[in-house]
């Protein structure tokens, strides 16, 4: 395993920044690749809908078939994480980008010949479950290289700004794809820079997470990181927000048909992200005086409150505007999540328990996107955008009344339950 980069005297006199962070040794050997592998992940969702859209008419279809690929993402992600933990990362992520690529082209052959709706929901499956966990890889070795900095803080305000760059770069390079090359151009393109990009952060072998097999001389025993209660209250507050990724990537495209400018959506969604984006680059930033728990409460009822003003919107700049508050709102309740998963779980289950809260994202997404859907066909235009209203509302009621789950012992104590009992693990 790679050592500390900083040291305890560094960590004292030296204030966390972004320039310290990408100076760490070794960090822009998998940060570069990793942001090729993870940028076809923010052009999938928005790249189907558009594609089955064109080929049936239906935004109800289109958004059942890519909420089939959200589902199966959401339910196999975790699985790839625990994998990930037990045999190393570039075991799992070759042969998980060749079937992606393969899944995807096929998924994109059946819609353009016309196949039964079945059909792509067959095709969609494998494509889900196959979706590269390079986020959740990733900062996992941020975890190695910084164990015991102060730094981790920034590095994980640091991936969620990365994550949101690719969703301000994805639906913009997805919509103009498939608007003005070809329907198909946007799901090809996917496949490909998955290949490219995850075979790329695959071979970076000296950063990955050393895979320990052994405790003296017995086996090392793992349990899911699912069975911390605090992880499992981040999953609902994660699939609130998946409600506002899905509902707002549906009802977005819907708004901009209905007012006749198809390429407005790749706009709007851009503005929105790009909130999301400022937002996580100013919490990497700032020194915090209050704990990631009570961040993440006040992220999540802003959230709420932006989300459930967005079906009231009747124009593109009124819309953008709120877009814009509601990723604000979104970065800080990602990075507190994120932050609260160091101190809740053991270094080795980090990873399952990354691709859990990933995985509720794409879960809450997908069923978003569905629901949306069928709002926006069978409703008034902007009727999708009740959806994420409910997901957050309902997650803030669920974390409001289980914060205390999410509670962490003081410095110098160890964890006494929920997972990997094996290793006491130091939490502040």
């Amino acid at each position: 395993m790679a050592s500390t980069v900083t040291t305890s005297k560094d960590s004292a006199t030296s204030r966390p920044g972004y320039g310290r962070l990408l100076r760490t040794r070794g960090a822009w050997t998998f940060l570069l690749p990793g942001f090729a592998a993870r940028q076809p992940f923010a052009m999938l969702t928005l790249s189907i809908v558009l594609l089955v859209q064109h080929t049936t008419g239906s935004y109800g279809a289109a958004g059942a078939v890519a909420a089939a690929t959200g589902v199966s993402m959401a339910l196999f992600a975790p699985y790839s994480g625990r994998l990930a933990d037990r045999h190393g990362q570039r075991a799992v992520l070759v042969p998980g980008v060749l079937l992606h690529t393969l899944s995807g082209l096929t998924l994109t052959t059946l819609a353009l010949t016309g196949a039964p709706l079945w059909a792509l929901f067959a095709a969609a499956v494998p494509t889900g479950a196959s979706v590269p966990q390079v986020g959740p890889m990733v900062r996992a070795r941020w975890g190695v290289r910084l164990k015991g900095s102060p730094l981790l803080t920034t590095a994980t305000a640091f991936e969620s700004v990365t994550d949101e760059f690719t969703f301000v770069v994805g639906p913009l390079l997805a919509t103009a794809l498939c608007t003005t090359v070809d329907p198909a151009a946007g799901l090809v393109t996917e496949a490909a820079l998955t290949l490219v990009g995850g075979l790329l952060f695959a071979a970076q072998k000296g950063t990955q997470p050393a895979v320990a097999t052994r405790t003296g001389h017995a086996p090392v025993r793992r349990a899911s990181a699912l069975r911390a209660p605090g992880v499992r209250v981040l999953i609902v507050t994660f699939l609130g927000i998946g409600s506002v990724f899905g509902g707002m990537q549906v009802s977005l495209a819907a708004f901009s048909e209905s007012i006749g400018n198809p390429g407005m959506n790749g706009v709007l969604y851009g503005v929105f992200a790009a909130g999301n984006m400022l937002a996580g680059i100013a919490c990497g930033a700032i020194a915090w005086k209050t704990g990631p728990q009570r961040r993440l409460v006040l992220a999540y009822a802003g959230l709420a409150l932006t989300a459930s003003a967005l079906w009231t919107a009747h124009s593109a700049l009124l819309l953008g505007g709120l877009g814009l508050l509601v990723g604000m709102c979104i970065a800080p309740a990602l990075i507190s999540g994120y932050t609260l998963v160091e101190d809740l779980v053991p270094a080795g289950a980090r990873t399952e328990a990354f691709t859990w809260l990933t995985g509720a994202v794409a879960l809450g997404q997908a069923a978003a996107v569905t629901a949306a859907g069928q709002l926006e066909d069978n409703l008034w235009d902007g009727a999708g955008f009740l959806v994420p209203m409910a997901g957050t509302v309902l997650a803030l009621a669920t974390l409001l009344a289980l914060r205390s789950r999410l509670a962490t012992p003081p410095r110098g104590r160890t964890v006494a339950r929920g997972v990997s009992h094996r290793e006491p693990v130091a939490v502040d």
